[in-house]
């Protein structure tokens, strides 16, 4: 086993987040190669130096020191969205490998340019859709690839939480267009990656995307808000199934709902973040009386719940999602093939899926991919 060195960008609830998964990947699973924390940069230099000394990295530095680093082989993107592209870039061009949290950049454009340069650089590549890793979620996609739930009909998906749910709420760096993208790129981007991780590519789509609160309060003064605080979408699947998507930051009440009902002609399967051990199934053919969904719980019969907890019902959580997402980078970087996560490519297909639903909204139009 060989090390291999770790620079991380970023020291708030994702950095954070990056770290223990470094940590307890190593410590959770025999991997090819043994990740070494050996820079961590950060906005503040202050804080970047408390950070690496409290997470287990060698130094602090700037982010250009950290890609320019020759012990630095890959490099962890866990900054604002802006910034993805820059890192990501520069990184790219010292032939590192790059790992990016979602979204991957703020435009098509960017995200476009982000693909290239990693195909160009021929190098490992992820972004951070960690909930993707959730072993329900794998058994959800075994269930409606092997037919058991008939013929796909309909998927229904949301992705809803409240952090923006206050109307007096400060006007921060996720209210403008050049940094962020609204909710439709904060969480929208999620549920888009989960609809085509279940069930294949869109086609078309059209999209309504609404601004509830015009502006927010700042140290200046009221400031206008130019990005979606919901959007709503209609989905033709290339698979000829329909689809709903919504997404909001403004649901009073709901702090991770990252859900979904999957119809097909002999059953239905759902799922909610909120209870992410749980995925609810009803099969055709029950006898009367007894008809209803059932709860299948995550367990250890489940190979990636297994190297967590030997017992049924005990539960995963978010940093574990995290963790089985970093152990699946590690192994992509000892040359393992058999272990895929989503890499550029993928999230610039979710990106162009975001891009249309603008355009679509914009147009008020379907748009067709």
């Amino acid at each position: 086993m060989r090390d291999i060195g770790i620079g991380l960008i970023g020291t708030g609830f994702m950095g954070h987040a990056h770290a223990q998964a470094f940590h307890h990947a190593a410590s959770s699973f025999a991997l090819p190669v043994r990740p070494r924390l050996v820079a961590l940069a950060d906005a503040d230099p202050e804080r970047a130096a408390r950070c690496a000394d409290a997470w287990g990295f060698t130094r602090s530095c700037d982010w250009e020191r950290l890609i320019a680093d020759p012990q630095v082989e890959l490099v962890a993107i866990t900054t604002p969205n802006l910034l993805h592209a820059p890192m990501a870039l520069a990184a790219l061009a010292a032939g590192k490998a790059v790992y990016c949290e979602k979204p991957l950049a703020v435009s098509l454009e960017e995200a476009t340019r982000m693909r290239n340069a990693a195909r160009q650089a021929g190098v490992v590549n992820r972004v951070g859709y960690n909930y993707l890793q959730n072993p329900m979620l794998k058994q959800a996609r075994e269930l409606i690839d092997s037919g058991e739930l008939g013929e796909i009909v309909s998927f229904n998906g949301e992705f809803s939480e409240d952090f923006m749910g206050d109307p007096q709420g400060p006007f921060t760096w996720r209210c403008e267009t050049r940094q962020a993208g609204g909710a439709l790129a904060d969480l929208g981007s999620h549920i888009l990656s989960l609809a085509r991780f279940l069930l294949g590519p869109v086609a078309a789509l059209c999209a309504d995307l609404h601004t509830a609160h015009g502006q927010r309060p700042h140290q200046g003064g009221p400031r206008a808000v130019e990005i979606d605080d919901q959007a709503h979408l209609l989905l033709r699947f290339a698979n000829g199934a329909r689809g709903t998507l919504t997404t909001s930051w403004l649901k009073h009440g709901r702090k991770n709902r990252l859900a979904f009902e999957v119809c097909g002609t002999r059953g239905t399967l759902s799922f909610d973040q909120e209870r992410l051990n749980e995925l609810r199934l009803y099969q055709v053919g029950d006898r009367p009386g007894l008809a209803g969904f059932r709860t299948l719980l995550a367990g250890p019969n489940l190979p990636d719940y297994a190297a967590f907890c030997p017992a049924p019902g005990h539960q995963l959580g978010y940093n574990e999602l995290k963790t089985l997402e970093v152990r699946s980078l590690l192994e992509a970087l000892g040359g393992n093939p058999g272990h895929t996560g989503v890499d550029f490519q993928e999230a610039w297909e979710v990106e162009r899926l975001a891009q249309a639903a603008r355009q679509s909204a914009q147009e008020e139009r379907w748009v067709r991919l």
